[in-house]
């Protein structure tokens, strides 16, 4: 017994006009015969603009169905100067109901923590005018302590120096600038801002785990710049962009532009700021942070007698580290002194005129271009001229080199986990950018981002800096390293 079907297919005809193929099929019987029949009378046509606007929107579809992960948009302020805030911070919404922690953002560690009730040391007034609420895992609904037999208790033992009290899975955080804190990990939701298709904002949630601070010491007890936790960015299983990116949220990528001037402030979203001038250089593999290769610093164009070796990592010490949580920069000592006598000038004339630029050389070519004003730090005035001092320092006996906020700033700075890379362009951080959900290589999904915290005025200012008095001298302050040992 013989049965058949059809089968009937649109397609698009030379003449413009939509036709329905028939397709009538015989099964056992070859070859299968096709009839073509018009779907609307040979007089009618359909505007070829109705046609795209149908396959944007089957597109759209598609797109929709494969569940390309979102971009995740956070707020940013504060500022690179130190004597004003020295960080930059962003908040996050955590639990059920949300509640929002305004925490720093650090590209030299791995855990979000937050401060949590009770807790012994952490301020409770902040002079940064933020509101500093202690996470409470009681009042969440959907908060669960981490056990100590929880495997993720294990794989946040590669970020800290964890434990196991009362069941319950601790660990202790020892940074740079010789502050500290300790507590134990919780799991609870991140309520997240997330921008799909059609730069189409809506709000979203993931379950993920998070330090829960019970003690802080050192300049996490103070309350001038306090804020209320460390928001870490780093390449450990258990940072946040890496949960959200197992979990097919959001992209394995993340990526900041600092504002540099006026009230600070910029753009920090998971996903990978696009901008054709982007330049990339590869992490160097098997480190805890986002070490690269520099090889060498030019100024004005002659490159400093420095030895290579300066900057390479020897017993897994040294090397060159891009860290967010860092306010100004550092050179191995090796390099101080060369960078320190090829820009140093006693004049009284505008800052970008006289001193020079100063370009650092990285594997695979890139460069990145440094003005005066991303090597110098203002100070206080002298005689109604401006004062201006080196802001690169050294740290002794480390023979490591750290690029903190005073480079960073006024650049988009991608860091794609997925490609093991990092890349940045000189950019206007006061304005939109447009965002990549996927790494290199991969379809983009692109959309606009830019700044989403209304209440912050980002307007980025010219320096004007004619008749100034640069102090040719070394820097001494106080500031943020954190993120990593000393």
């Amino acid at each position: 017994m013989k049965e058949s079907f059809n089968v009937r297919i649109p397609v698009l005809g030379l003449t413009g006009v939509v036709v329905l193929v028939l397709l009538q099929a015989v099964v056992g019987d070859f070859p299968a015969t096709l009839r073509l029949e018009r779907a609307f009378p040979a007089n009618h046509r359909i505007e070829l603009g109705e046609l795209k606007n149908r396959d944007g929107l089957r597109h759209r579809r598609i797109l929709q169905q494969q569940s390309l992960p979102d971009v995740v948009d956070f707020p940013v302020d504060g500022t690179y100067d130190p004597y004003r805030v020295g960080l930059y911070y962003t908040k996050v919404q955590l639990g059920s109901p949300p509640r929002d922690y305004y925490v720093q953002i650090d590209t030299g560690s791995d855990v979000l923590w937050v401060s949590c009730t009770p807790c012994n040391g952490c301020p409770t007034t902040s002079g940064l005018q933020i509101p500093m609420e202690f996470y409470d895992p009681s009042s969440s609904s959907t908060s669960s302590v981490i056990s100590c037999s929880d495997q993720r208790c294990s794989q946040a033992s590669r970020s800290s120096d964890s434990g196991c009290n009362n069941k319950q899975c601790s660990y202790t955080f020892q940074y740079g600038d010789g502050s500290g804190t300790s507590g134990y990990y919780v799991s609870d939701y991140m309520h997240l801002n997330t921008i799909g298709l059609d730069s189409g904002t809506s709000n979203s949630s993931a379950n993920v785990v998070f330090g829960c601070s019970t003690s802080q010491t050192g300049d996490l007890t103070k309350s001038d710049r306090a804020v209320e936790g460390i928001f870490g960015f780093g390449q450990n299983g258990l940072s946040i962009v890496s949960q959200l990116s197992s979990q097919g949220i959001a992209p394995d990528s993340f990526s900041h532009c600092l504002v540099g001037s006026g009230s600070g402030g910029g753009i920090l979203v998971i996903g990978q700021i696009l901008d054709p001038n982007m330049v990339f250089t590869p992490l160097v593999q098997s480190q805890p942070h986002y070490n690269v290769n520099l090889q060498s610093i030019s100024v004005n164009g002659q490159t400093l007698p420095i030895d290579p070796s300066t900057f390479e990592i020897s017993d897994n010490q040294g090397g060159t580290i891009i860290d967010s949580g860092t306010t100004l920069a550092y050179l191995a000592e090796a390099a101080y002194t060369p960078f320190v006598d090829a820009v140093t000038y006693d004049v009284i004339f505008s800052v970008s005129s006289i001193f020079p630029t100063v370009s650092l050389n990285f594997a695979g070519g890139a460069i990145m271009r440094l003005r005066p004003q991303d090597y110098l730090l203002q100070q206080n005035s002298v005689n109604g001229a401006e004062v201006w001092c080196i802001g690169f320092q050294t740290i002794s006996n480390q023979g490591i080199t750290i690029l903190g906020d005073l480079v960073l700033k006024d650049k988009a700075i991608v860091y794609d986990l997925g490609g093991q890379r990092i890349g940045w362009s000189d950019y206007d951080c006061s304005s939109s950018v447009n965002v990549s959900s996927t790494s290199r290589g991969g379809r983009s999904e692109v959309v606009n981002a830019g700044q989403f915290n209304a209440g912050t005025s980002l307007q980025i200012t010219r320096y004007e800096l004619t008749m100034a008095l640069i102090l040719a001298s070394t820097l001494h302050l106080v500031m943020t390293v954190r993120g990593f040992s000393l």
